[in-house]
């Protein structure tokens, strides 16, 4: 990997209020190594220009599902592990080449394997290429609960599913299998939802017992702990157990966010996926949607962490998961702290101090976009620089993805 100087029109560093205007940047190697209005040129060093452009940290999506797809819904549990491992290594690469230099993936919907596991261990050897990838495993669920896929077979079909589990014993014994096969988080639903025979958003699905015996058995393993909510008793419990981030956490109350504020809770709003479609519903009478409004309009008003999530997989890949980051600006969040969402407050919520931030010493993760996304935050969708970890996979005016371990 040769030197790489990088001049940037307009330069956000991930943290900083505003742009810093012109500057260069200096990559060694995966890393780094020097960043100011000019920087030492290597011999041999390849300069890439990109006036006019925004240089900002590369994205990083804290909530995607890749092995799901909307379209396949009607059939989607009678595909095999090969097939989901496919789609996962489509989303992956699509993903990079948004500007998505890494993700975490919030739910393996292979519900017998542990897919999602094998396409990180793929990327990280340079086997397929794609976005770094932060694994949950599965998305734990009381029988009945929200990831209960089998509801959606005919009653007499009982197919053993190894995320299920009721009581404080078996959820140890299944947070302990999540972590033996390599699950970084512990992922759980703490609520129904939209997706799912036979949920309401606004159910509770485990009790406080419950939660408070699974995220400790996670911290055994030194694992926080993802909870997946809606109402705002859902998310309360979850908080009062010790999570470390609220999934969705679409109707909570000003008190409940207050609460996660003092407590140190991120929330993941995942808004293109809940507020969008209740924003757009033409019908004033579809019961959630005035809940869902005042959700968003709560958190936009409250000083909690704000983490950046599509949920994408809910919805098509076809779908630039960009677009969340209008939605949360229209529902009243600042264009710098949706950005801050994406880079530094997102690493500081994966626990990274690697990413999120372009600093000497940092990866190389490096996009840019064709206007200010301060000014103009549907930039964000028009990525066309990408670097991951030093190696260039998409340049402006075309692509080059490479494989790049």
């Amino acid at each position: 990997m040769k030197p790489v100087v990088i001049r940037a029109g307009n330069f956000w560093d991930g943290i900083s209020r505003k742009p810093h205007g012109p500057r260069e940047v200096l990559v060694l190697g995966e890393t780094i190594a020097e960043i100011g209005t000019t920087v030492s040129e290597p011999t041999g060093a390849e300069v890439i220009d990109l006036p006019g452009h925004t240089v900002t940290p590369g994205f990083i999506d804290c909530h995607v599902h890749l092995t799901l797809r909307p379209e396949l819904l009607g059939s989607f549990w009678s595909y095999s592990p090969s097939y989901k491992a496919l789609l996962g290594a489509e989303a992956l690469r699509t993903l990079l080449m948004n500007g998505f230099t890494t993700l975490r993936d919030c739910g393996d919907m292979d519900l017998h394997g542990f897919t999602v596991r094998d396409l990180k261990l793929a990327c990280e050897r340079g086997i397929i290429p794609g976005s770094r990838l932060v694994c949950s495993g599965h998305m734990i669920s009381s029988r009945g609960g929200h990831m209960n896929a089998m509801l959606s077979l005919a009653p007499d079909n009982h197919p053993w599913e190894n995320c299920l589990a009721d009581g404080p014993d078996e959820i140890r014994k299944v947070v302990r299998n999540e972590i033996k096969h390599g699950a970084e988080w512990v992922k759980y639903a703490a609520s129904g939802g939209f997706s799912t025979a036979g949920d309401d958003p606004l159910q509770v699905t485990y009790t406080q017992e419950e939660m408070n015996a699974l995220v400790a058995a996670a911290r055994d393993f030194n694992r926080p702990v993802a909870a997946h909510v809606f109402g705002d008793e859902a998310t309360r419990r979850p908080v009062q157990a010790g999570v470390r981030s609220v999934e969705h956490g679409s109707m909570a109350s000003t008190e409940t966010l207050r609460l996660m504020e003092e407590k140190g809770v991120y929330i993941v709003p995942t808004q293109i996926m809940a507020t969008r479609p209740a924003r757009l519903a033409e019908d004033d009478a579809w019961k959630y949607r005035d809940s869902l409004l005042d959700g968003a309009k709560n958190i936009a008003l409250s000083t909690v962490n704000i983490a950046f999530g599509t949920d994408l997989g809910i919805f098509s890949y076809g779908t630039n998961g960009a677009c969340e980051f209008s939605e949360m600006v229209t529902n009243g969040i600042t264009p710098g702290r949706a950005l801050r969402a994406a880079t530094s407050v997102a690493a500081e919520l994966l626990q990274r101090d690697d990413i999120g931030v372009l600093a000497p010493g940092r990866n190389a993760d490096i996009i840019a976009m064709p206007a200010n996304p301060f000014n103009d935050i549907t930039a964000t969708e028009r990525v066309d620089f990408v670097m991951k970890a030093g190696t260039v996979t998409r340049r402006t005016g075309g692509s080059a993805l490479q494989h790049a371990v």
